[in-house]
């Protein structure tokens, strides 16, 4: 059975190089993204699938580009056989780096290959359309898919084609769109201007059999009508949808109508609202094949040790004041026990963080009304 069973890792929104000027905070990134390859190893991935916003800046700084070089050459660098084959068409897949898949590029050595889509912090930009992407793909270092060329008038058109990989007699399309601004591809899909190309059919293999895989970064929350995709827009023939961009985990996949949803969240935080308090995950997805010719898959959630911890809590002032009390010395005296248990509450006990590491993210929002 093992030689059927596809391991994936999934992670989005790493945002290497955030704050990596402060003296606190400069690490996170980098320790988080380090504990994710470390995961991968541990459980023996054939792939890691990385969902967009790999760096935190659009022009990463020359420091950040060598520690994320740096980390994925310690890991997924080595003699380590491939398991696994892409079966599509390659230079359609990944253009930007030879036409060529880079665990066969007979000058490296590929141990634990990455496939990545862009988000919109690490988007291409510029006359020539690229993207910090687009670097580690020339140095062989990760497989970037999902870039489109967009076509035609008006919103433009885009056509997915999926990376077809095969290991044994589990068969998997990968799909991958890179962030596209929410609007414009809201419209897009409105006008049917998202061309989806399933795996043809042969001898050997129907379309059916393939399970389909979706990675998308764009909004998933409404924060109007148009800039978000709804999932209704999504094909009915996609089995499991990969969802970047969105900063709490969600890891858990949720059912709708036709397939599965997980939002795996980023692996730092990069704001101080509630949703970046919650715990952090990465997730490990198995695919298989069984000899009834049915495909099932499963989940496992991993929980990240070493992010910061982030304590978020409400306060209602009129609640919580006790009776009797009031001006401001009573006010600041009941905000600092808070306080005081807010990072009593935070500080880790688990011997991953020591030192800076362990200083926690605080905050108390505070209705006066």
């Amino acid at each position: 059975r093992e030689r059927n069973r596809l391991k994936v890792l999934v992670a989005t929104d790493n945002h290497l190089g955030y704050l990596e000027k402060d003296e606190v905070r400069g690490q996170d990134s980098f320790r988080a993204f380090e504990e994710i390859f470390q995961h991968a190893v541990e459980c023996d991935v054939d792939l890691v699938l990385l969902g967009g916003d790999l760096f935190h800046h659009n022009k990463p700084s020359q420091s950040t580009i060598v520690k994320c070089m740096k980390v994925i050459q310690k890991y997924c660098l080595g003699e380590k056989p491939i398991k696994f084959q892409v079966v599509s068409d390659q230079a359609t897949n990944f253009p930007g780096q030879g036409g060529c898949v880079n665990f066969e590029n007979p000058n490296l050595n590929v141990a634990m290959p990455i496939f990545i889509v862009h988000g919109n912090h690490d988007d291409p930009a510029g006359t020539e359309n690229l993207s910090a992407l687009d670097i580690l793909a020339s140095c062989n270092l990760v497989n970037y898919f999902g870039k489109s060329s967009l076509t035609g008038q008006g919103t433009g058109k885009v056509r997915l084609n999926p990376v077809l990989i095969r290991k044994g007699q589990t068969k998997m399309a990968l799909y991958g769109i890179g962030h596209i601004r929410d609007e414009r591809l809201h419209r897009m899909f409105e006008a049917e201007n998202v061309e989806w190309i399933r795996p043809k059919s042969t001898k050997a293999c129907c379309t059916e059999d393939w399970f389909n895989v979706f990675v998308i970064h764009q909004n998933r929350v409404a924060h109007n009508p148009k800039n978000c995709i709804p999932e209704a827009f999504l094909p009915s023939f996609l089995d499991f949808v990969i969802w970047g961009h969105e900063h709490e985990s969600l890891i858990d996949p949720q059912e709708n109508a036709h397939f599965s949803v997980t939002q795996p969240g980023s692996s730092v935080a990069t704001s101080l609202m509630e949703g970046e308090s919650c715990p952090k995950h990465v997730m490990m997805l198995e695919v298989m094949k069984f000899g009834d010719d049915t495909t099932k898959w499963r989940t496992t959630k991993i929980p990240l040790k070493t992010v910061r911890p982030f304590e978020f809590r409400h306060l209602i002032l009129k609640d919580e004041l006790p009776a009797g009390q009031k001006g401001t010395a009573a006010i600041e005296s009941l905000l600092a026990t808070r306080v005081q248990e807010m990072i009593a509450a935070a500080t880790p006990s688990n011997g991953h963080l020591d030192g800076k590491e362990s200083l926690p993210l605080i905050r108390l929002r505070v209705d006066y009304t």
